[in-house]
Parts: structure tokens; C-alpha cells; sequence
């Protein structure tokens, strides 16, 4: 947007709203049509800020060279050039430009899978173009356009109000202040800092409560959070934990090289081993000790699992979160969308006359029956007085033609009372056109109801619906079919127990009261007169039984907390196995108390407890804080506004992408593309697979790197001819070191990694034991390669040249076989999850084939000074570099087997 197109708009929270809509040539009723948005989005262009720059193939190839392994490689190749050892040099080159260019693959991969990873979680906006409600790309906003905005929305643009409901915004994004900030159409004063600018909402800023309509009057980089994002400089990216982590390991290891390196060289020259020999042997260990691939190598295996999720429908914000998953232990769990389909139709209506039974087909022949007989709703007055409350106290849109479902927004239940009053022959435009919506009090999570107030002959038509317990509370009077009468203690025991039998099927039980008012002023929610019980089904969600049971196995408790009636959770808890009976506790929010009176027995208790019901957004808070007190790693789902707070408080928050609101998704890291609970135990199980793939890569990469460390080092001190020389440990730290490591890295892991316990959040990379197996298999890996020396040497009297080969080859194929040896514990020997790994045996084909050019291909072999094994040479190699493989097998095999849990109480 330019200066000039900003003018045009300017200062429009001074104007009136019809100045505003006028000056932006719209009307609120119809919106903009199809040929003024792409004008305008001619003209303005897109609803973004400017992007941070993009990291182009160039800037990446760069970063390659900014490395210490590089600059010692560069160091050496330098030596070799002013010795004159022209072969050397050329070789160093050549390995430092295969190294860059693996890198350079393995990142550029990397970066982008996360840009592609940031595309997928477009931000959408809800407007009114060419008449109807529509829900579109946010970026394809333009000035003019009608928006619509509700309690947990996002919003897009800088709007201009034209109505409000109780409407709240958080603007702490762009103002600092901490306290929501109520919202009016009425203007302010032209001069009005932007904190008292009350009829305006301003991009990237959060509506905690209420709805509205509002005129867009500022997109992209002409919004206010435009203005201030062009002052900021681009942050620096940030390194997730494990990275840090994988850094620290590889810096301290350097330090340890560098000791190493000192000792080799200074012991060789003084035994009279060529200098320039000894140098470059250092600079190689130094390059060989060093898990340069560490870092890449991690980003790679996580981006990949990444994406992973994402085809599972699992949207990951946060790169460290996919590691956090593989410790959590804990889920909270919402139940409507989450454990059951969110696919809402209305099921009944209890009326004072009866139970009405709706048929679920919207063309069926008979969609309303009592008794088994058909009824018609515009013959029975209270029935379609139920189904018009219904339809007109309610934000949810349906769309046109023969499948209204298809294009329908708004919250599934509004959906399903649109539907139901469809089937009546009673559509919401038509019923709002001869009752006009005059005001409206937006839904209130404190008190579980919604209102809204319709003109109706001379007076204000009101209607509510909510909870049946709070609404039954507001209600005075009873609709009958002799009319309305008061409401008797009889009739308020009736419709609770029947309320309570309801919920105890599994049905989501809504109540719809109404009144007549002379005044809007009127509060809504006094002596209601009471109209009906509604009855909505909202099966089990496929698979979630399933899902539970895998979460049962792995030690990982599973709660729900929910803001419907403890029968309904009850009922449905039931269904999908997260409790036995029907005698199963179910507590309700009311009944916990808050964290100062809890005893040590009543925290304990509460961590037992499944289900909990009608639970505050607050209470949340309280019940995350309870089990993450015990050392708990909690994952929480949720999907409205208040639940931000919650979501941002849990190691993982696990918005829902279909229902959840714009505020929640912010708020969390990852976000559920199909609201799933199953689709959650399948990211924790990625994220497992993810960390042990990680660990399996680097405990494979240092025992490789010791045992070459080791070689050169025992050589060096006991005097013996190097078993290998600098360029050949340059040529396999980047051949059995990067690609076996990366075929780890993006294995699919085991199957039955869910049958074990969680791991320590705390839990280093590497443990006690892991270091205790990389000086082992580093050992075993070392003796093998000694020993293959020592026999071409002494045995077979082959001369120096030839017996290198005979040590180069059986260390380079002992730490190919040595990748079996990464096989879980407990794991067949000939059927695991690394025969299993296409990759591995990819990585394996590529290395052999590239050893055997470098020892056949004359010009491959002198630079590498190698000389063809005859039969008796590669017998050796062969026998000599299983040896490794055989003892590290029978190693694994001895140690004690994993248990894997039968279904336990979690």
C-alpha cells in the first residue's frame, strides 16, 4: 500500500461507520463483488507484512564455509601446497568441496521443507462478499472488505467497526497494555493515540470476547503492525535445545581432539615420522573426531519428521516442540472435535408436550416424529418456537445450492441448529428479514449462555440458549401447550433429571429459552420463560479407542477436561476406553479447589482423576501446573480463546485446526489439521521415533570417530607405520560417517516404540551407558583394524602400501556393517528397525560401490595411495571387519530386553 493509499483511509476512527463504508464504496449488507476485490487487490496488493528474508541457494552455500572443520582442512591443504605436495592439496580441496556440497544439499533440504512446513498454516478470515458469508485467505483481505470477528479470532487487518457485541480486544501486541481493551462503533477523537482508538481492530491483534462486523480499512504493510515491522531489524534464528545440545557435544569434543592432536603429532616427529605426514595426520583426526554432520544431520532428521506429522495432519510451529513430544507422558484432552467427530445434528427435542425425534437425512420424508407418528413444526407452535431460538440466536452461516453443509462456517452446534431448523422449512436469512437481530450478548464462558434481541411487533423479541443448568436457573415460567405458567420446583427436578439421563447417552444437551422486552437495555438473562431441551449427537471419534489404548501401552495418561455435563463426559469416556465403568469418578470444575487449599492427598487424587467436567479456563491452568509439579511432561489441546493461556503453559499445546479459534493457534505448537486425539498419539509417537533416530545417528557417528581416533593414536605411540593415512580418514569421515548417519536419521523407526515408558525430558542425548557403548564399539571397530594390519604385516609379509589398504578397507567396512549395531535391544537379529530401513541399505549400496572405485579406479586409488587387495587381501578385510559386527551383536543380544507393558492402569 502506498502513502498515498493509506491518506485514503486515514483517520477513520473519527469517522462515523457510514462514512467510513461510504468512503469505501461498500455496503455492509452485500460487501464487496467479485470485480471490486481483484481492483483492489490490483491496486493494494497482498495482506502481508514484508516477509523476512528468505535464505537464497547462494547464502546457505556460503554458511558452508563458515565452519572450524573447514578451516582446518583449508589449513592443511595451505601446508601441503608450501611442502609441495601437490597431490595432497588437490585431494584436501576435493574433500572440502564434497563436504560442502553434502552440506549444502542436507540444509538447503532442510530450509526449505520448513518454509513448506510455514505455508501450510495459512491464517483464514471470515467476510461477507457478494452477500453471503464467505471464509478466505487472510492475505487476500482488501480495504473494503466486510470482516466478521468473534471471540478468539486473529485479526487480519486494521477494521473499522460497524457493530459490536460485547466485543473485547487484546492489543498487548501492539500497545503494551496488558488488559483487554473494550471496543464501540461510536468515533474518538482524530488525534487519539492508537490505545484509545475504541472503534478500531488493528492487525495481529487478539479478540478475547464478544463479536462484531467491521469495515477493512488498512492491509499489509499499511496497517499499523505494518508501520512498526518495517523499524524492526530481522531476528537472528534461534537454535532449538537439541541443536544446542548436538553444539555443546561437538565443542567439547573438539577440545578433546585438540589434545589428541598434540599428542600424535609432537610423539611422531620426535620418533622421526615426516612432519608435513604428522601435521596433516592431526589436522585428519581432528576432522575424523569432530561430528561435523552433527547439526545438519539433526536438522534434517527433525524438518523430515516434521513433515511427517504434517501428512498425518499434525502441524508443528515449533522445531524444538517435535523433541519435547517424544517425552510427554501426559495429555489433557478436550472431547467435542477431539475424541468425538464434531459432526453435531440435532438427535431431539424435550418438550413440555414431549420428545420430538429428528431424522438425520436433511431431504428425509419424515425428519420430525413423537411416538413413532410424524409431526409437522409449523403446526406445533413450541417445537418451532424451539427450532427458531435455535436459528436466530446463533453466528454460524450455511452456504447455498443443494448441499448447504458444503460451505457452512461457524461453531458445528450453531451448524447443526441451522440445519435442523432447515429440515422445518425455517431458514435463518428469511427469519432474521422478518425479525431483524437489534443487539446481541455474545457467549460468555463464565456463565455458559448467548442472547440475542430481535425486533417483533412493536417489542424485542430475545432469545437464549446455553447450558441447561444455567439456563434453567434464568428461567421464571414453562412454554405449554396451554400457554406459559410459572415454573414449579417439580418441573425444575424434572428437567435436570431428564437433562442428566440425556447427557448419561452421550448426547450434548443445549436448553433454549425466550421473553418479550419493551426496552434493549433489558437484561437478557431474567425470567426466561423455559422452551425446550435440546439433544445433540456427536458420536465417538474412529480410531480414538484405538488411539487410547496405544497411549495406555506407551505410560502415557490420557484426561479428559471438558466444559459439558460430567453424564455426557461420563458416557463418552466410556465409549472410547478411557474408563472401565459407568462407576468411574467424574469431577466437576466446581468442586476443585484452588491451589492454596489443596493438601498433599487431595493433589495426588486429582492426578488420579480421568475426567473432569465443566472445568473453567482457569481450572486448566491449575490442573496443568498439578501434574508438571509431579515432573509431568503435559500435552493440552484446545481451541478457544480462553484456553491460549492453558496452551501456552503445557510443554506441548495442541491447537485444533478446524474449530480452533486464530488466538489458540498462535498460542500453540502444534496445531491438529484434522482436530484428531489420534492424530496427537501419532506426533508424540513421531516424536519418539525422532529422538531415537537422533540418538542412534550420533552414538553411530563418535563410535566411528573413535575408533579412527584410536588407530592413528595407538600407532603413533607405539612406534608402528600408520594403519591409515590423513586423505583416506578425510575420504571416510565423509563416506561411512554423512550417509549411514543420514539414513538413520530419516528412519522410520521401531514399530513397537509406543510399548515403552516415556523418556526423561531431562534425559541428555547421550547417557552413561550410550558413552560406555561408543568406547566399546570404538574399541572393538580399533582391534579389528589392528589386527588386520598386524596380519598383512607380519603374516603376510605384504609391503607398507599394501598392508594400508588391507587397514583402510577394514576400517572402512567394519563402520558400514557397524550400523547393524544400532539395532534396539530385544530386537530380532536378522528383522529390525534397521534391516527394515531402505535408507540404510541405500546408504550402504552407495558406500561400497564408492570404496571400490577409489581402490580399482587407478586415478581415485593414487591420489588415495591404495593398492588392489588380491583374494587372500580382501579375506582379511572381510573377516576382519565382521569381527566388530559379530561382537557387537552378541553384545546386544546379552543385554537385558526391553519389557514391553500389557495394558496397564496409566
Amino acid at each position: 500500500m502506498t502513502q498515498d493509499d493509506v491518506a485514503a483511509v486515514a483517520g477513520s476512527w473519527a469517522k462515523t461507520a457510514n462514512d467510513a463504508l461510504r468512503e469505501l464504496g461498500v455496503s455492509r449488507e452485500k460487501g464487496l463483488d467479485g470485480e471490486q476485490v481483484a481492483e483492489r487487490l490490483r491496486r493494494y496488493g497482498r495482506n502481508r507484512l514484508r516477509e523476512m528474508k528468505r535464505r537464497t541457494a547462494w547464502q546457505i552455500l556460503i554458511d558452508q564455509f563458515k565452519s572450524l572443520v573447514v578451516g582446518l582442512l583449508a589449513a592443511a591443504a595451505i601446508l601441503s601446497l608450501v611442502m609441495q605436495e601437490w597431490i595432497d592439496a588437490a585431494a584436501i580441496f576435493a574433500v572440502i568441496a564434497i563436504n560442502t556440497a553434502i552440506g549444502f544439499f542436507m540444509e538447503y533440504k532442510a530450509v526449505r521443507s520448513m518454509e513448506a512446513l510455514r505455508k501450510m498454516g495459512a491464517v483464514t478470515a471470515r467476510v461477507r462478499r457478494g452477500g453471503e458469508t464467505v471464509e478466505i485467505p487472510a492475505d487476500q483481505l482488501v480495504p473494503g472488505d466486510i470482516l466478521i470477528v468473534e471471540g478468539g479470532d486473529i485479526v487480519s487487518a486494521d477494521v473499522r467497526l460497524i457493530d459490536t457485541s460485547k466485543l473485547q480486544a487484546d492489543e498487548s501486541a501492539l500497545t503494551g497494555e496488558s488488559v483487554p481493551v473494550s471496543k464501540a462503533v461510536d468515533p474518538v477523537k482524530e488525534k487519539a493515540e492508537i490505545a484509545e482508538r475504541k472503534s478500531m481492530l488493528f492487525k495481529g491483534t487478539a479478540v478475547t470476547r464478544g463479536s462484531g462486523e467491521a469495515v477493512v480499512v488498512a492491509t499489509g504493510m499499511g496497517t499499523e503492525l505494518g508501520r512498526i515491522s518495517s523499524l524492526v531489524e530481522e531476528a537472528e534464528q534461534e537454535a532449538t535445545p537439541l541443536e544446542k545440545r548436538l553444539d555443546a557435544l561437538g565443542r567439547n569434543l573438539l577440545w578433546v581432539t585438540l589434545g589428541i592432536m598434540v599428542i600424535v603429532a609432537v610423539t611422531g616427529i620426535v620418533r622421526g615420522k615426516p612432519v608435513i605426514l604428522m601435521i596433516e595426520t592431526a589436522v585428519a583426526l581432528a576432522v575424523a573426531a569432530i561430528p561435523e554432520g552433527l547439526p545438519i544431520v539433526a536438522t534434517i532428521a527433525l524438518a523430515r519428521g516434521m513433515l511427517r506429522m504434517a501428512r498425518r495432519n499434525a502441524l508443528v510451529n515449533r522445531l524444538s516442540a517435535v523433541e519435547t513430544l517424544g517425552g510427554t507422558n501426559v495429555i489433557f484432552t478436550d472431547k467435542t472435535g477431539t475424541l468425538t467427530e464434531n459432526r453435531m445434528t440435532l438427535d431431539r427435542v424435550f418438550l413440555s408436550t414431549g420428545e420430538v425425534a429428528i431424522g438425520q437425512e436433511l431431504g428425509g420424508q419424515r425428519p420430525f416424529a413423537r411416538d413413532g407418528q410424524p409431526v409437522d413444526p409449523q403446526e406445533d407452535p413450541i417445537l418451532r418456537e424451539a427450532l427458531e431460538i435455535g436459528v436466530l440466536c446463533n453466528n454460524a452461516s450455511l452456504g447455498s445450492g443443494r448441499d448447504p453443509l458444503a460451505k457452512a462456517t461457524g461453531e458445528p452446534m450453531e451448524v447443526a441448529l441451522l440445519i435442523a431448523g432447515l429440515k422445518a422449512g425455517i431458514r435463518r436469512d428469511q427469519l432474521v428479514r422478518d425479525h431483524p437481530e437489534q443487539r446481541e450478548e455474545a457467549f460468555d464462558s463464565d456463565i455458559k449462555m448467548m442472547a440475542t434481541y430481535h425486533a417483533a411487533d412493536g417489542q424485542h423479541r430475545v432469545a437464549v440458549k446455553g447450558a441447561p443448568e444455567a439456563v434453567l436457573d434464568c428461567c421464571a415460567r414453562i412454554r405449554t401447550a396451554d400457554g406459559e405458567r410459572d415454573l414449579s420446583d417439580q418441573d425444575r427436578e424434572h428437567w435436570s433429571r431428564l437433562n442428566a439421563q440425556m447427557a448419561g447417552r452421550g448426547l450434548r444437551m443445549l436448553a433454549v429459552a425466550a421473553k418479550r422486552v419493551d426496552s434493549l437495555d433489558t437484561e437478557p438473562y431474567r425470567n426466561l420463560t423455559w422452551v425446550a431441551l435440546l439433544g445433540l449427537h456427536d458420536p465417538p471419534r474412529s480410531g480414538v479407542a484405538e488411539a487410547i489404548e496405544k497411549c495406555r501401552m506407551a505410560g502415557i495418561r490420557v484426561i479428559m477436561v471438558t466444559g459439558d455435563q460430567p453424564d455426557t463426559a461420563r458416557s463418552i469416556g466410556q465409549a472410547v476406553g478411557l474408563i472401565e465403568d459407568r462407576e468411574s469418578p467424574v469431577v466437576r470444575g466446581r468442586d476443585i479447589k484452588s491451589p492454596d487449599e489443596l493438601t498433599r492427598s487431595d493433589r495426588q487424587e486429582l492426578r488420579d482423576v480421568r475426567l473432569f467436567a465443566r472445568v473453567s479456563p482457569k481450572q486448566k491452568l491449575d490442573l496443568i501446573a498439578l501434574h508438571q509439579e509431579a515432573g509431568s511432561i503435559v500435552a493440552m489441546t484446545g481451541d478457544g480463546v480462553n484456553d491460549a493461556p492453558a496452551l501456552k503453559k503445557a510443554e506441548i499445546g495442541v491447537a485444533m485446526g478446524q474449530r480452533g479459534t486464530q488466538v489458540a493457534r498462535e498460542a500453540s505448537d502444534m496445531v491438529l489439521k484434522d482436530d484428531s486425539f489420534a492424530t496427537i498419539v501419532a506426533a508424540v509417537e513421531q516424536g519418539r521415533v525422532i529422538f531415537n533416530n537422533i540418538r542412534k545417528f550420533v552414538l553411530y557417528l563418535l563410535s566411528c570417530n573413535v575408533s579412527e581416533v584410536l588407530v592413528v593414536f595407538i600407532a603413533s605411540i607405539v612406534n608402528a607405520p600408520l594403519p591409515i593415512l590423513p586423505l583416506q580418514i578425510l575420504f571416510l569421515n565423509l563416506v561411512t560417517d554423512v550417509f549411514p548417519a543420514l539414513s538413520l536419521g530419516v528412519g522410520e523407526g521401531d514399530p513397537r516404540i509406543m510399548d515403552q515408558p516415556p523418556r526423561d525430558p531431562k534425559e541428555p542425548v547421550l547417557r552413561a551407558a550410550h558413552w560406555l557403548a561408543i568406547g566399546l564399539y570404538g574399541g572393538l571397530i580399533t582391534l579389528g583394524v589392528l589386527g588386520a594390519f598386524w596380519v598383512a604385516l607380519d603374516w603376510m609379509e605384504l609391503d607398507t602400501d599394501e598392508a594400508i589398504t588391507i587397514s583402510f578397507l577394514t576400517l572402512a567396512f567394519a563402520q558400514l556393517w557397524h550400523i547393524f549395531n544400532m539395532r534396539n535391544r530385544g530386537t530380532g537379529l536378522l528383522r529390525n528397525e534397521i534391516t527394515a530401513n531402505p535408507y540404510v541399505w541405500g546408504a550402504l549400496g552407495l558406500c561400497v560401490g564408492l570404496l571400490l572405485a577409489v581402490t580399482y579406479v587407478p586415478l581415485l586409488a593414487a591420489v588415495l595411495q591404495l593398492t588392489a587387495p588380491g583374494p587372500n587381501g580382501w579375506a582379511v578385510v572381510l573377516i576382519a571387519s565382521l569381527i566388530p559386527l559379530a561382537a557387537g551383536q552378541v553384545v546386544t543380544s546379552l543385554l537385558p530386553k526391553r519389557t514391553l507393558r500389557g495394558p496397564r492402569k496409566t
